[in-house]
């Protein structure tokens, strides 16, 4: 037996012990359910899925007509949420309005994406031959959620930034932690692994910038206070996951001071794009 075939084996026996318990996991928030979990670092489309598919058209149809965005907001359904307008929980929209489109922005965040989502976007058309000031990543919490161990995600985070350092070579990149979040201990014990890593990995990188914002989601005594969520309050209610119009604004506000050191200030850049 070769030491390729050696390592093949070894391979297929692993996947005989873990591969049945892995594909019993929860989908993803948004997700529909699949047979499998995509590997983090393989690109996954989810273009069987029409709102999706369409999306992506859409924002390839943006570029081309305005291949100039000066930032770029690249996530799951929390940034996907900025294209939401329903007060009072929901009314995302003029938060994007006084942050971000004065900026020049693009929202490149799908609801219920995970690493391997964006790596695969990144590859086909949304990146392709701008040059932003700036991209801003908030992404993971669905590859937790989907039950990815945290080095796995931690893996899927890399490639997603390692992409993007890649195709956008003059853009700076501002890399957030994984929100904290009510779902489960262990999603939470998984997200703050996920995000001593990339505390440790990214210090003093020249071009991504990382922060840990999830402090202005707890309560003074450190605990999570759900009343800046949504999903609590919704018909069929559900665990702390989204931040709701406060938390979001929240958020936005404390991306503001990152940016103006990375960028500029607002008005700054609301003159250049003029």
């Amino acid at each position: 037996m070769t030491t390729r075939q050696a390592l093949q084996r070894v391979a297929w026996l692993a996947w005989l012990a873990i591969g049945p318990a892995v594909a019993a996991l929860p989908p993803a928030p948004g997700l529909a359910p699949t047979a499998s979990i995509p590997p983090p670092v393989t690109p996954q489309d989810r273009l069987n899925q029409a709102w999706w598919a369409a999306r992506h058209r859409a924002l390839l149809a943006t570029l081309a007509a305005d291949p100039d965005p000066k930032v770029l907001l690249i996530g799951d359904s929390i940034t996907n949420n900025y294209d939401k307008s329903d007060p009072p929980d929901e009314d995302f929209k003029p938060i994007w309005q006084a942050f971000y489109a004065p900026r020049g922005a693009l929202n490149l965040g799908y609801s219920g994406d995970t690493t391997a989502h964006v790596l695969w976007r990144l590859r086909h058309g949304e990146i392709d031959g701008i040059h932003p000031k700036a991209a801003v990543l908030l992404i993971g919490t669905n590859d937790t959620q989907a039950g990815r161990s945290a080095i796995d995600t931690q893996r899927g985070i890399d490639a997603v930034v390692a992409e993007l350092r890649n195709r956008l070579p003059d853009t700076k990149i501002l890399l957030l932690g994984i929100l904290p979040s009510g779902i489960s201990e262990a999603k939470t014990a998984t997200d703050r692994a996920v995000n001593r890593y990339l505390a440790r990995h990214y210090v003093g990188h020249p071009r991504v910038t990382y922060r840990d914002i999830g402090g202005i989601f707890m309560k003074a005594d450190g605990t999570l206070d759900p009343a800046v969520f949504y999903d609590p309050r919704l018909p069929h209610p559900g665990k702390p996951l989204h931040p709701d119009t406060v938390g979001q604004r929240r958020m936005a506000e404390a991306i503001e001071p990152l940016l103006v050191r990375l960028i500029g200030r607002l008005r700054d850049q609301s003159a250049s794009n003029r």
